[in-house]
């Protein structure tokens, strides 16, 4: 990233393409520079948000937890994406949790200087809206994941969105087993079992996080829910 200007690593966000370089040089400039070690939190729920995320390298788990101490997954985001888009403009503290699954490089980039830049571009805006969006499905899809059917039937339908995601039949899992277990709403322990029901259907070889889908019908008929 040496020979590489701030501006430019901005202009890699789907959020900020639409700026001109001048206008991502002015906002990287003012951004704040944050390197956090794996398992290392970004931010709690909870916390007051001080601005947005940005997210140069790395991967970050976007989670939250209940008073018992349980924990969801709601998302896994990669580089270069943004998170904390939410609290930007309602006020309110984080409304969940975020840790560095990886090594991460993450710019602050401040409320203040994030809505200055919206006023001046009215489409910035409509794109947080869009990403925004994007999260509520991801929210819906989530809800719907741990309300109906059986984790049998919640994690087939998992493993081809990963395939449908990673657009081939055979794919690096993006998730452990422990964080695709917290993702659907139970335990490590239940997720390995089922692997090893649906690969010793001839569903899927799996090999480490090396998944191989060898009957996709098959794997949809796993989702089927049960009325």
């Amino acid at each position: 990233m040496a020979s590489t200007s701030r501006g430019e690593i901005l202009a890699r966000v789907p959020l900020f393409a639409g700026l001109t370089s001048t206008e991502r040089e002015a906002l990287a400039a003012r951004a704040v520079r944050k390197s956090y070690a794996a398992g290392e939190r970004l931010f709690s729920e909870g916390d007051p948000c001080p601005g947005m995320y940005v997210l140069v390298a790395g991967r970050v788990k976007i989670f939250k937890t209940s008073p018992a101490g349980r924990e969801i997954m709601l998302a896994v985001e990669r580089a270069p994406s943004t998170v904390a888009e939410v609290p930007l403009f309602d006020g309110g503290p984080f409304p969940a949790s975020v840790v560095a699954l990886e090594q991460v490089l993450a710019w602050l980039i401040r409320k203040e200087d994030f809505r200055q830049t919206c006023r001046q571009n009215p489409d910035l805006a409509l794109k947080l809206l869009a990403v925004t969006g994007r999260r509520l499905r991801q929210l819906v899809g989530l809800l719907e994941a741990v309300t109906f059917g059986s984790v049998r039937q919640r994690l087939a339908r998992t493993l081809l969105e990963f395939a449908d995601e990673a657009g081939t039949e055979k794919f690096t899992l993006p998730v452990t087993q422990e964080e695709l277990a917290s993702r659907l709403g139970t335990v490590r322990e239940v997720i390995s079992r089922n692997l090893s029901r649906f690969q010793a259907q001839g569903l899927l070889r799996i090999e480490r996080r090396q998944l191989l889908l060898l009957d996709r019908p098959g794997l949809e008929r796993e989702c089927e829910l049960e009325i």
